[in-house]
């Protein structure tokens, strides 16, 4: 029968756990603004929200640990005079955050030290940017920090530009100019490369520091939004959009290659926008829409998005987060953590975590993450340097201690990106020898293996025959327990082994006799004496033969009698059920069914 094959994966169980409310984060004005955001932006340490507030734009940031309904009255960040539409914080330092808002300015504040939400004031004072990035002139949808570059950050505006800004001097060294408006914009990992998607539905690649796009492609024709991400360290992108029918579509792509790999892949019909998040960790896409409660995940294998599970919940969701893999809970198995907005009212916390039972840090699920160390500084970067960030080895945070740097050889950057095309072509070649192996698992294979047993046990008796000629004692003190051995190894037929296994008892008695001093024997019969002996010996042996059938007939009486007892039950407890009250429900009809192959297995 053929069977259904299921691909390996180690994160093929991974599910979505839900928080409960008094451990969400409630009592939140989130921000009502249509501006396409995540809303939510998190890092180990804290939470940024979109604030919903008169006189100006604010946003609120939220320490992880301060769970449950929030003062009424909590310190803002506010300095922008219209709408905060998008936030990022520092890869690199936990304490900075970027904001871009409608005023066109982009502000960089840092966290109070020992910053909380509960204060004894009656009107908590609010933080002011500690820089002011003007330059734009009309309102700056997005920003993003560079993920392997210190300090260098990215922001995208209205007026058809993208800066990027050393916010150590507060000067856009780099422009770019865009034919369009930016909708979505991802750095590659070594913060090189720049992927953007605009309303002119086109996919472009930006080599940053040329200051042009390499690459430019039609992308999803749908007229709603598309997102697009740079897959890590990967060398391939993951877009999400709509097609012409306003059907969201997954999209797949290696810079250089003008169509999407295999195609775009339809979804749904949903109508909210298709939010992508990337874990380098597991190579694991999430997509959470807008206005639904789903949360889809993907695991990228052999250039496809192979589907694992999906989350899903009633409670829609405008705004989602991913807290970065050097945050997640190692000891419970967490590999992502995302912070929905729920009713613009309360942050839900959501935990991706394998299933398992382990005491042990779990090293195949948690491969070395990025740390808090840039892999060159702003000048570095502007003048060309491209590089990885250094990555920490999780099995360090996870007893404890202060996070140990990883070599930068141990990256599997080059090796992840390329090759990933050829080896389709090698597993296939490698599973074809594979159904010759199924077809020895046939029933002579019992034979086989029995055939092959009783020869080694016959090899081993003949060997031990010849060997012990010197030391009877030892010849009659083992065989014993090795008898029932081989009896209990052979039970379906007992009394046709019996003799093969019981010769070895008496054999050593005899050995002396078959082997070389049975010539020296030969004249002795003469004597009387002798013959007495050897016919003492051959009654003990046939009195031991006799002993172990005994037993063994006496083991398969009580099995039979067993049998009976249990055939007697089931036959009793059919003929119950079916004396039952008509009509006999269905549940009452299999568990009659059940009883009856089990009293026809039992007969058998």
């Amino acid at each position: 029968m053929a069977g259904r094959f299921v691909r390996a994966s180690k994160y093929r169980h991974v599910f979505g756990k839900n928080t409960r409310k008094e451990f969400c984060y409630d009592n939140l004005h989130i921000s009502r603004n249509a501006w396409d955001t995540n809303l939510v932006k998190a890092n180990p340490e804290y939470l940024a929200v979109n604030w919903e507030s008169s006189g100006g734009g604010a946003f609120a940031v939220i320490p992880l640990n301060e769970r449950g309904k929030l003062p009424d009255q909590i310190p803002l960040f506010r300095g922008h005079t219209a709408a905060v539409l998008d936030t990022d914080w520092n890869p690199f330092n936990d304490r900075v955050i970027a904001s871009a808002s409608d005023d066109g300015k982009v502000f960089i504040w840092e966290v109070p030290q020992g910053f909380s939400l509960y204060t004894d004031a009656e009107e908590p004072a609010s933080v002011a940017p500690v820089l002011k990035l003007s330059g734009h002139s009309r309102k700056v949808g997005h920003v993003l920090f560079n993920p392997a570059a210190e300090n260098i950050l990215a922001s995208a505006s209205g007026d058809l530009a993208l800066k990027m800004w050393d916010i150590t001097t507060g000067q856009a060294n780099i422009v770019l100019k865009h034919p369009d408006i930016v909708q979505s914009l991802s750095w590659s990992a070594n913060g090189a490369m720049l992927v953007t998607t605009s309303r002119d539905k086109k996919l472009r690649v930006w080599d940053v520091r040329q200051q042009s796009p390499v690459h430019e492609y039609e992308g999803h024709a749908g007229a709603k939004n598309s997102r697009a991400v740079w897959m890590g360290e990967h060398n391939r992108i993951a877009t999400t959009g709509f097609s012409r029918m306003s059907e969201r579509q997954l999209g797949l792509w290696e810079p250089g290659r003008k169509d999407p790999i295999g195609g775009l892949t339809s979804l749904d019909s949903i109508s909210g926008v298709c939010m992508p998040f990337w874990d380098d960790g597991s190579n694991c896409l999430y997509l959470a829409g807008k206005g639904d409660g789903n949360i889809r995940y993907f695991e990228y294998e052999n250039d496809k998005f192979e589907f694992l599970s999906e989350y899903k919940s009633p409670d829609p969701q405008r705004g989602l987060a991913f807290l970065p893999r050097r945050g997640v809970n190692l000891h419970e198995n967490e590999i992502m953590r995302a912070f929905k907005t729920v009713n613009d009212s309360y942050i839900e916390p959501i935990s991706f975590t394998v299933p398992r039972r382990a005491e042990t840090f779990q090293s195949d699920i948690y491969p070395p993450a990025v740390g808090t160390k840039p892999a060159m500084s702003a000048k570095e970067w502007l003048d060309g340097k491209t590089a990885f960030p250094p990555k920490i080895d999780l099995e360090s945070i996870y007893e404890g201690n202060a996070p140990i740097e990883v070599a930068a050889s141990a990256q599997p950057s080059a090796p992840i990106s390329t090759p990933a095309p050829a080896p389709v072509a090698a597993p296939v070649a490698k599973k074809a020898p594979e159904p010759a192996p199924v077809a020895p698992r046939s029933p002579p294979v019992a034979a086989d293996q029995k055939a092959s047993l009783s020869a080694a046990a016959d090899k081993f008796q003949d060997a031990e025959e010849s060997s012990d000629d010197d030391s009877s004692f030892e010849e009659v003190a083992r065989p014993p327990p090795r008898a029932p051995a081989q009896v209990r190894s052979k039970p379906p037929s007992p009394i046709a082994t019996t003799p093969a296994a019981q010769a070895k008892p008496p054999s050593p008695i005899k050995s002396p006799q078959p082997s070389a001093p049975l010539a020296s024997r030969a004249p002795p019969p003469a004597a009387s004496p002798s013959i007495a002996a050897s016919v003492e010996q051959s009654l003990e042996q046939i009195k031991y033969l006799l002993e172990q059938q005994s037993k063994i007939i006496g083991v398969q009486s009580e099995k039979i009698n067993a049998q009976s007892d249990i055939i007697m039950q089931l036959t009793t407890e059919v003929e119950t059920l079916k004396k039952k009250v008509s009509p006999i429900s269905q549940d009452q009809n299999e568990r009659i069914r059940q009883l009856e192959l089990e009293l026809e297995s039992a007969r058998s």
